[in-house]
């Protein structure tokens, strides 16, 4: 692996490593301290965590922030989007920095990927870690999880995609801010939070949605035994809070869980404040 930095016109763009298979993966490195690792939700990237980052760094911790593949500055291969290779994107980070003692914060299906990093490279440059309106523990109805949802309705939104994506992203983008409860979103923030999903190469986005879709993590939530924090939004309208952080609370052993009650998808936008205390009594607890 090395790094680098690209120059364009005289202005610095963000470093890279080299993962396994050659996949030039960007992430960013504000702040010095007990790190911090960011992993962002389903077709985003580094900068949704803009509300988070600044206040971190602020508050005394090194926040690092990972362009998973296809999305943001690295590249975009036509392969590696299984859980075992996000995880192990994961890991070839954290080893790169050599980070240690770090709390990992994943959000959505970032969550999951941080379940399977957990799972796979265990926790011993771990100290805690933190889900956040998670894909988890596995969304797929089953015959052993009967209260997963039918593969029909994962494959009906990838039709919907491939005919028009944008307007997807469009039909959802105010249920995932929760306006209609109050939260104070502005039409800006919502039209921003399109455009930085549709930044994405659909591609990725095709096959990370049933990637997350078909996963089990169950297994691996049971094992962990590294501090956990659970936070979901009781209006959560695309990991529905009894599919997922409810049980995935349960699944966890001794985990700290916090639900918000007129949160959505998106609280790390709208609960600002609130999210932002949660996770660093966490962090500093």
């Amino acid at each position: 692996m090395y790094q680098a930095t690209f120059h364009y016109q005289g202005v610095a763009t963000m470093p890279f490593y080299d993962a396994a298979d050659g996949t030039r993966l960007a992430y960013e490195d504000y702040g010095t301290g007990e790190p911090i690792v960011f992993v962002a939700s389903w077709s985003l990237a580094s900068d949704m965590w803009e509300y988070q980052v600044p206040f971190f760094v602020e508050e005394g911790y090194r926040c690092v922030l990972l362009d998973r593949r296809g999305h943001g500055g690295s590249d975009r291969p036509g392969t590696g989007y299984d859980f075992d290779t996000l995880a192990d994107d994961i890991a070839g980070l954290i080893e790169y920095l050599d980070l240690r003692d770090v709390t990992i914060v994943g959000h959505s299906t970032g969550g999951a990927e941080v379940a399977r990093y957990l799972a796979r490279h265990g926790e011993d440059r771990v100290a805690r870690v933190a889900f956040v309106s998670a894909m988890l523990p596995f969304v797929m109805r089953t015959e052993d999880n009967p209260e997963g949802l039918p593969i029909e309705l994962s494959e009906a939104a990838v039709k919907q995609f491939r005919i028009d994506r944008p307007k997807w992203f469009a039909d959802r983008a105010q249920g995932f801010y929760a306006t209609h409860l109050g939260n104070d979103v502005s039409p800006a923030l919502v039209e921003q939070g399109v455009r930085r999903c549709l930044e994405t190469a659909p591609m990725a986005g095709i096959e990370l949605w049933r990637a997350t879709a078909r996963t089990d993590h169950r297994e691996g939530l049971r094992r962990i035994t590294v501090p956990a924090l659970v936070v979901h939004g009781a209006a959560d309208q695309s990991a529905l809070i009894d599919l997922t952080g409810r049980r995935t609370a349960k699944l966890i052993p001794g985990c700290v869980y916090k639900e918000y009650p007129t949160a959505g998808h998106g609280l790390f936008a709208t609960q600002i404040d609130q999210f932002n205390g949660d996770l660093l009594e966490f962090v500093k607890g």
